[in-house]
């Protein structure tokens, strides 16, 4: 019993070696650039640098809450869709009852997306 754990703990040490690999090589990249690079510190390279805009105003200004509203459902309707991946993807093994099933998802979709419209959220005043 104890080979067996044993023998299944090491199934993981590429994982942590490949990890531990891994953050020394972003370590060392790190404290080498830190190291080598220069530092020249001057007012102009300190201001604040918008794709190559002059700062207007101040940065925090209150935005609207229907841009944040719109990208969190972009996000989850985006996500949504990648469920649909997997099905097209498998669709002749799945027969009959898959496509039941991706209806359905796309039934609850639909009902949530008519919701959102209801509701206004993607009205812009």
């Amino acid at each position: 019993m104890i080979l067996f754990v044993t023998s299944r703990a090491l199934d993981y040490l590429p994982i942590v070696l490949m990890f531990i690999v891994a953050l020394g090589f972003v370590g060392l990249v790190m404290g080498v650039t830190h190291w080598m690079g220069p530092k020249r510190n001057s007012k102009i390279k300190l201001e604040s640098f918008e794709c190559g805009i002059d700062v207007q105003g101040n940065a925090r200004t209150p935005f609207s809450i229907k841009y944040f509203l719109v990208a969190i459902l972009f996000v989850l309707f985006d996500v949504e869709v990648i469920f649909m991946y997997p099905w097209a993807v498998n669709f002749h093994k799945l027969g009959l009852l898959g496509i039941v099933e991706m209806f359905s998802f796309i039934a609850i979709f639909l009902i949530g997306f008519y919701y959102i419209v209801k509701k206004g959220a993607l009205k812009w005043e």
